[in-house]
């Protein structure tokens, strides 16, 4: 086993560790059902953050449509459950499927554009998503699908996140993250260097679409009812918000802004008038003493601590 799969192992293991503490206090009643919901949505959001990051940080595009793809998934996911009685798991690859294929229908012609042009047309189909979805009246319309069942639990939410983790993790490390990463640092001269740009944005943006439509599937499934207006520009934005804050290119950093923000909106709950004032002020704070977000392109395991402790666990030596 190579030193790469090794800490790979070792973070498996200190992902399963994490998920049997908090597992372990949920079921002895120390965590109560407002910061249970609030876990679960942190977990939502980091496969959101993570898989928009994909695109956004390491591809170097600027997507502003990201919660569009979550209502595919969210959408076609409660079909699934609901009216045709599937199991969750189906319905999840189901949601994946749709929203990775609409990602690549839309990926195709739109990818040849950059930047505010591709954020300008992204932000378009997005808000074109939902408003079709609104004017569905088998999902509900404006008004909402109801009577959806409960599905959704730490469990599943959880080991969904370890997976879009490690897949985008491996992705990333792979021939082809890399060059998605060439088209961030230099789009002409990956081209001029024989890397299909088109090929591998659209690859990205239908991966991170994918995700997005499991992390809608979850999501929709901790309801009993999901709206439109669940999946506006401004939860696009919101997803945007935790990638720049915790670092564009860093996975690390999607975890991070995703819990940051998930807990600040969480924990000022109780002070609804100040509570944009003070989430506003605290990424504007950000912004100004750490303009790189979080993590910048760094991951935890890069720094040295943290690097030589895994290596002593996991037997490697001078890597």
């Amino acid at each position: 086993m190579n030193s790469v799969r090794k800490r790979d192992l070792v973070m498996l293991i200190f992902g399963l560790a994490v998920y049997g503490a908090i597992q372990g206090m949920i079921t002895a009643g120390m965590i109560g059902s407002f910061w249970q919901l609030n876990i679960i949505l942190i977990c939502v959001n980091v496969i959101m953050a993570v898989s928009l990051n994909l695109i956004n940080g390491y591809t170097g595009q600027f997507s502003l449509g990201h919660a569009g793809f979550m209502a595919v998934g969210a959408y076609v996911g409660v079909v699934a459950t609901t009216n045709f009685h599937l199991p969750l798991i189906a319905a999840l690859i189901l949601g994946a499927a749709c929203a990775g294929f609409l990602g690549f229908c839309i990926g195709l012609p739109t990818l040849r554009l950059r930047g505010d042009y591709l954020a300008i047309a992204t932000l378009g189909l997005g808000e074109i998503i939902r408003i079709v979805i609104m004017n569905i009246e088998y999902v509900g319309g404006a008004a909402g699908f109801k009577g959806i069942p409960h599905l959704t639990n730490f469990t599943w939410v959880f080991f969904a996140m370890l997976f879009t983790l490690f897949f985008i993790k491996n992705f990333v490390n792979s021939s082809h993250g890399r060059a998605c990463i060439s088209i961030r640092e230099n789009e002409i001269a990956a081209e001029a260097m024989g890397v299909n740009t088109t090929k591998y944005k659209v690859m990205a943006f239908t991966i991170g679409a994918a995700f997005a439509g499991i992390a809608g599937g979850l999501f929709a499934h901790q309801f009993y009812l999901i709206s439109p207006n669940s999946f506006t520009f401004l939860a696009s934005f919101n997803y945007l918000i935790m990638v720049v804050l915790g670092g564009m290119g860093s996975i690390t950093g999607s975890i991070a802004g995703a819990f940051v923000v998930t807990f600040l909106s969480a924990a000022l709950a109780s002070f609804p008038e100040a509570r944009m004032i003070i989430y506003a002020l605290a990424l504007i704070l950000l912004m100004f003493y750490r303009p790189q977000g979080l993590f910048g392109y760094m991951e935890i395991t890069n720094f040295a601590p943290i690097k030589k402790l895994l290596d002593k666990i996991s037997g490697v030596k001078g890597v």
